[in-house]
This record gives C-alpha cells, sequence and structure tokens, in this order.
C-alpha cells in the first residue's frame, strides 16, 4: 500500500503563498486520486480538492477553488498543493491521503493512506 509523507507547511502572513508536498512511496498510483484535506483547530476535517494521478482530472472544494491549485510530478512521485491568497481560515493542518477510483472519492471515509499531516499557520 502507498505510504504519503506531506511537507512544505509553515508560518504565512495573510495574502502570501505556500505550497505543499505529498511524496508518495511504497506503491503505485495509477489507479488512485490523491485528495487534500485540512483540519482548522477544534474543526473537522475538511475535503480541499483531489486529483487522479493520471490524466487531468481535478475537483477542488468551493472554499479554495480559485486560489489553491493541485499539481503531480510523475518523475519525483509527488503531489503538490499550491495555495494562494492565503486567509486566515485557512489555518490547519494539512493532510493528503489516497482513494482507489473505483471508490466515490468524494467522502473522507473513502480515502486511505493517510500522511501524518503538516501545520500550516496564516496570521492576520
Amino acid at each position: 500500500q502507498v505510504q504519503l509523507v506531506e511537507s512544505g507547511g509553515g508560518f504565512v502572513q495573510t495574502g502570501s503563498s505556500l505550497r505543499l508536498s505529498c511524496a508518495a512511496s511504497g506503491g503505485t498510483l495509477n489507479d488512485l486520486y490523491i485528495g487534500w484535506f485540512r483540519q482548522a483547530p477544534g474543526q473537522e476535517r475538511e475535503f480541499a480538492g483531489r486529483t487522479r494521478w493520471i490524466g487531468n482530472s481535478t475537483v477542488y472544494a468551493d472554499s479554495v477553488r480559485g486560489r489553491f491549485t493541485i499539481s503531480r510530478d510523475h518523475a519525483k512521485n509527488s503531489i503538490y498543493l499550491q495555495m494562494r491568497r492565503l486567509k486566515a481560515q485557512d489555518t490547519g493542518v494539512y493532510y493528503c491521503a489516497a482513494c482507489h477510483v473505483f471508490s466515490l472519492c468524494s467522502r473522507e471515509i473513502d480515502f486511505h493512506s493517510w500522511g501524518q499531516g503538516t501545520q500550516v499557520t496564516v496570521s492576520s
């Protein structure tokens, strides 16, 4: 089963940009979507977006659409979350996780192989 490790979090100012990385190892990603989720303090984890490893199928949550972009680097076996125009409400722990293409991949329960998360703090 694939293992995922997030990195790239940090402390930034409102309006800044930040790029998170999700490095994959231990298995093929060809039949997977990779999703990004985030969890703000005291709140439930929420879906931010997902992309299929093969092809151009990418979707975003309304809260991040137009500001966040998910990309892939097949050579590096990595998925990225480029975040722009960050807001204080983007603060949280960001996770990547995998979902098989035959699953709905629309709910947290559909995803597996969760990484440990990386903290993003946006200061206003």
